[in-house]
This record gives C-alpha cells, structure tokens and sequence, in this order.
C-alpha cells in the first residue's frame, strides 16, 4: 500500500509528536516549522526543565482541565501519562517524579526532551522544513489537497495536520495563523484568552516588593454579585490550596496565582470588581495570632514594632505590612494598642489586593479558547468540517492547570492525529 503523504505544521511538542506517530506508520511525512529550530516553547517550559506529564490518575488529570476535559478521555486512552513515561525512557532519557506527582527528566534540562524527540523524528525519516511558515491550505470538494508555504512553494498533501499552538508566548512563534487559516476555512474559533497568567493590581505598594516569593500562604478570590446597582446579592469566592504566591512590578503571580487565574479572567469579563486576600499565616486562628502577638511584645517590649515583626513576615514585606495597619513603624511593642493589635491579626489573615486585569494574553503560558470541540472528532482529531484536516496540541479549547497537564494533552493529541492521520 503506498505511503500517505502528511503535512504536520508546527514543530511544538503536539507537532513533533503526531510526525513521529506518522512516521512510525510508514508514512510519506513532512514537518513545517517557522522558527530555525524545533520546539521553542517546550524549551522554555517548566522554567527550562520540562514538566513532561503527572503521574495521576486518568479522572485526576481530567479534573485538572478548566472545562472540556472529556474531549480529552479517547487521546487519552491512546496515548496516556504510563505510554509517554515509556516512550521516552526506552529512548534512554530517565524521569523523576517531584511534589504533587509532576515529572521531569532527571537531567533538569528541557533540551533533553527535545533531543530525544529530534532523533525519533530522524528515525522514521520524517522531512523537516525549516524557517517556512503556512500561508494557506488549499481544498478540493472540500477535502485537503496540500499547503501553501510563505515563499510560494506548495507541497500536495492527503492529510494536513495542524499543531500551530496558540497566542501565548508569541515570541516563540505562537501567533495564531493556524487559527486564522482554520477560521477562513469554516471553523469556529472559541475566544482567546489567557491562561496561567499573572494578575495586575490597583494598589501601588506591591510595586516595592517585586521579586519577593511569600511561601506557606493562602489566596481568596471574591466577586461580588450585584443584582443591581447598590443592590449586592452574594458573592462568588475561590480558596486556594496553601503554597506560594510571587510579587511582580505590576501585580502578583506564582503558583497560587498561574493556577487560579483561568477563573479570574472569566470573572473580569463578567465583572471588573475582582479582589484578592492573602492569608500570610494560614495554619494559625486568628485567636492563635492574637496570642503569638501577644507573646511577642510581651518577650521584647521595649523593641520596635519593626523589629518584632522580622520573628512573623519577610524582611522586605514588613514596612508595607505596618504602612497598610497604619501604626507608626517606630512605635514600640508595649505601645501597640489592642485596637492596633487586632487590625494587625486581620491583616495576617486577609492582605486585600484589587485585581485590575491579566497580563496580555501574550504573557501568558497557555491559551484558553481556540477550534471549537464540536467541529473535531475526538476519537480521531479530524475535522468534521473538512476531509484530512487534523487538529492537535494548543490550537483545541482545552487547557488545564501547571503540574504537566498541557504539555501530556499536546502529546496525546498530537499521538492520536498522527496515527488517525496515518490509518484512515
């Protein structure tokens, strides 16, 4: 049986892995990718050292996915956490499982994913076009006849398989032309938006202390609901787990903040009245706080509030601490009042922070939104709309939390459009 010609677009992780899939198939495959080297972004991903996947369980992972996530339930099926784990340890590259069962290469390099990937592409003689973008893909009776290169070449195709990735990050090359193309050929494009992203503020003072990581803290999300104006008719409220939460020039990010920040960006677009508190002692009552305090002032009471307050908060947090108490810095321990006293238990248990808006879409890690589900076959990754048309990786309305969630549905996808591609 002759070999099926297969155009994969997108050189990303989905890419990569839906040509070897092919390839392994003995098909006739070609990679395009615009950028002079492979996988740009999956270099950059878990700070450089590739959060490859989670070692949870298939209704875990699921759970971890912002919406759609049964869409995911036959890649998964196909090409699991356990087959991705394999894949690359019979190639010789050994993985470590870290907190809250994320996975990594035990080299702590990124790039030695990306090798690994490199030499299976080379394997199975899959063609590599570099610094070549897609401008358009050509029809005939509504079925796939090949593509059109940004320098005029056409390369004639039975199935195209597009892993263009989203809008974030677009400095790796994410910049939605695979979308764009998807759209002028029929399909629906739900709204992009950001994902793990970080959260501007109102407040000026967490400017001064951009760079410092609050560790062992808790976050509340509230949006008030308004069922008209001066009317207020309960609130919406998120509790995140205990972790870390990272001050930045414009606002906060971190952990806490990436993996709520998907729902925050829903409620500012229904609501730009959004708000923050951060709960600095979240293992003590504030009865517990009041006591510790207490203990405090009583142990040094001629040492300045300033100077009690290093046993409790970060060196560089405690003048923006006592500035928002409005208590006199220079003030000692025996002079604090219990009025003072109980406004500072307060503020440990709930610094409020105004979130004005998300970093542009561009900044952030993933993009929610893109080719609506209803128009894929998701026991396939084909198109409804048009015969030969795959779809993998960040393009699908599919994103989840950090922990290696995103980059095992780009594999997964990626996987199944490959070998879908490939059979059918």
């Amino acid at each position: 049986m002759k070999a099926q010609r297969i155009v994969v677009v997108g050189a990303g992780p989905a890419g990569m892995m839906a040509a070897i899939r092919a390839g392994q198939l003995q098909q006739d495959v070609t990679l395009i990718e615009k950028n002079p080297i492979p996988g740009k972004k999956l270099l950059l991903s878990g700070k450089g050292r590739c959060n490859l996947t989670n070692l949870c369980d298939l209704d875990a992972f699921l759970q971890r996915f912002s919406g759609n996530s049964q869409f995911l339930r036959d890649a998964f099926k196909k090409f699991f956490n356990r087959d991705l784990i394999n894949f690359f340890e019979q190639r010789g590259l050994k993985l470590k499982a870290e907190r809250q069962l994320r996975l990594f290469p035990v080299t702590d390099k990124a790039s030695s994913v990306l090798e690994v990937l490199r030499k299976e592409l080379q394997k199975n003689k899959v063609k590599i076009i570099y610094k070549s973008a897609m401008k358009d893909i050509l029809l005939r009776d509504n079925q796939v006849k090949g593509i059109l290169l940004s320098d005029g070449r056409f390369l004639s195709a039975d199935k195209v398989i597009l892993a263009t990735g989203g809008v974030s990050y677009s400095f790796t090359g994410s910049t939605g032309e695979g979308l764009e193309i998807a759209r002028k050929l029929g399909h629906s494009i739900v709204r992009l938006r950001p994902g793990l992203v970080a959260l501007e503020i109102r407040q000026k003072y967490p400017r001064h202390l951009g760079g410092l990581t609050l560790k062992n803290i808790r976050l509340k999300f509230t949006q008030p609901l308004h069922a008209g104006v001066g009317f207020s008719n309960g609130k919406k409220q998120i509790l995140s787990e205990i972790g870390e939460l990272l001050f930045t020039d414009f606002g906060i990010s971190g952990p806490l903040v990436l993996t709520l920040s998907g729902k925050i960006v829903d409620w500012l677009s229904e609501n730009k009245h959004v708000y923050v508190e951060i709960d600095l002692k979240p293992a003590l009552s504030r009865e517990q706080l009041n006591a510790r305090l207490l203990r405090e002032f009583e142990i040094n009471p001629k040492k300045s509030l300033k100077n009690t307050l290093k046993n409790l908060l970060p060196q560089r947090l405690i003048d923006c601490f006592i500035d928002i108490a409005h208590i006199n810095p220079d003030k000692k321990a025996n002079q604090v009042t219990g009025l003072e006293r109980k406004n500072m238990v307060s503020l440990f248990k709930g610094v409020r922070l105004d979130i004005v808006k998300p970093r542009p879409i561009e900044e952030a890690t993933v993009t929610r939104g893109g080719i609506s589900l209803k128009e894929i076959n998701p026991r396939t990754m084909e198109s409804r709309r048009i015969k030969g048309l795959y779809f993998s990786g960040e393009m699908l309305d599919v994103d989840a939390d950090t922990g290696g969630f995103n980059l095992q549905a780009a594999f997964s996808t990626g996987y199944l459009a490959g070998e879908s591609a490939a059979l059918n």
